[in-house]
């Protein structure tokens, strides 16, 4: 009997600051266009999307900022650690994207960097920005349902021991 391929997903790195300030509208998974250090890197799990973010030029997407750090053992194939990397997506994919991303507060972030079945993609979302105001209810909102679990499950607790 032939073995069934693990398709899961081996997480590089996430961007959690990007949904604490955004509203997530829509997410893509893409492929990236790397080096062979790049991959070897991130395979050590070496990477930040913290200041990442997406554009756009004639019908191409690039991904900026993210950084990966060079190889500890490359040489002078290394790759530089903060450069631009093309995204591959569909063209209705980027035609789609670019037509959103000008509207007023929207923008498109990495939101995920992760191995899958042996190639390293991407998952890029079209966001808008939240005010102050949201963040600071979306973390009252996390709160109250983080007092609330803490609430039944020390009932439930009480219950069993009783």
């Amino acid at each position: 009997m032939a073995k069934e391929k693990d398709t899961g997903r081996k997480m590089i790195a996430q961007n959690k600051k990007a949904r604490h300030d955004y509203h997530v509208l829509d997410t893509y998974e893409c492929g990236l266009v790397l080096m062979g250090t790049e991959v070897k890197s991130l395979r050590m799990g070496r990477a930040s999307l913290v200041d990442g973010f997406v554009q756009i030029d004639n019908g191409e997407a690039w991904l900026h900022n993210i950084h990966v750090p060079e190889y500890v053992q490359g040489t002078w194939t290394n790759h530089s650690a903060k450069r631009k990397r093309k995204l591959l997506l569909h063209r209705a994919e980027i035609d789609k994207l670019s037509s959103k991303s000008q509207e007023t507060g929207h923008t498109i972030v990495p939101l995920a960097l992760y191995f899958k079945d042996s190639r390293v993609k991407v998952e890029i979302a079209l966001a808008k920005g939240k005010k102050e105001y949201d963040k600071r209810q979306t973390l009252r909102e996390k709160q109250d349902t983080r007092e609330t679990n803490r609430a039944i499950s020390a009932a439930r607790r009480r219950q069993r021991s009783a």
